[in-house]
């Protein structure tokens, strides 16, 4: 595996594209069975600290590639308006 396509680096990349739309990337901190199943991050806005994305069935309910594929759509639809 390249270090382009590792855990760590991938976690900064969608970090910084949260960033640049006001958003926080939250890693779960103390990871339950569930969360260690599927999920482990959650997307906050800044200014409201209202949680975005990831809490649908529990907390930290999302996984990477679902927080980085929610941020694609976003940018999407702001490239729209």
């Amino acid at each position: 595996m390249s270090r382009k396509n590792a855990l760590p680096s991938v976690e900064r990349r969608v970090r910084r594209l949260a960033i640049r739309y006001g958003l926080h990337l939250m890693i779960s901190q103390k990871p339950t069975k569930q969360i260690l199943e599927h999920g482990g991050y959650m997307l906050r806005e800044e200014a409201t600290m209202k949680i975005v994305f990831g809490d649908k069935d529990y907390l930290y309910s999302a996984d990477l590639d679902e927080v980085s594929d929610w941020l694609d759509a976003a940018v999407e639809a702001a490239k729209k308006k």
